[in-house]
């Protein structure tokens, strides 16, 4: 009889400990709650010499941002918060080498840093001004022109996530 007891009592208590670090509603307060602020994103000024770049981040955000919930996308105007960027920065460096020719490099890693603000459209307020760095890996191949094209997403993609995760849980 005095089993059944312990057990219900040892199990009551591992389930509230296992939801004591729990938060109903969003992590930043300043963030709506399920789309209930909307937000725009301004297409990024591409400043490096990678072609279309502005562009897939821009797209990558705005999937990113639509993804998440947080926030109600708007295209054309009227946004509670407006996104703006600036990609300031595209670099690749080399991480491995042929095994045969140490002089060819295989495999790079290619980074972005945009510049992010976020601001109140109402007020003007400046939420989020801040650089957001996002990166890939490349597997060169034959061609690096086409590698590096085809890891554009991927990159856009990771700039986007760690852009998205400063807007929605960030603490401003």
């Amino acid at each position: 009889m005095r089993a059944p007891g312990l057990l219900l009592t040892c199990a009551t208590a591992m389930l509230l400990a296992g939801c004591a670090g729990y938060h109903v509603g969003p992590v930043n307060p300043g963030a709506g709650v399920g789309g209930e602020r909307s937000i725009e994103v301004i297409p990024f000024n591409n400043q490096t010499l990678q072609p279309r770049l502005g562009d897939a981040v821009t797209q990558a955000l705005r999937e990113q941002l639509q993804t998440d919930g947080t926030y109600q996308i708007v295209t054309h105007g009227g946004g509670d918060i407006v996104v703006t960027g600036v990609i300031k920065r595209y670099g690749r460096e080399a991480l491995s080498y042929l095994n045969t020719d140490v002089a060819t490099v295989e495999n790079y890693r290619v980074d972005v840093t945009a510049h992010v603000t976020a601001r109140l459209r109402s007020t003007g307020k400046l939420l989020l001004d801040k650089d957001v760095n996002g990166y890939t890996l490349v597997h060169v191949g034959t061609d690096l022109a086409s590698a590096e094209r085809q890891s554009l997403p991927l990159l856009a993609e990771d700039l986007a996530r760690n852009t998205t995760q400063l807007l929605t849980e960030g603490a401003w």
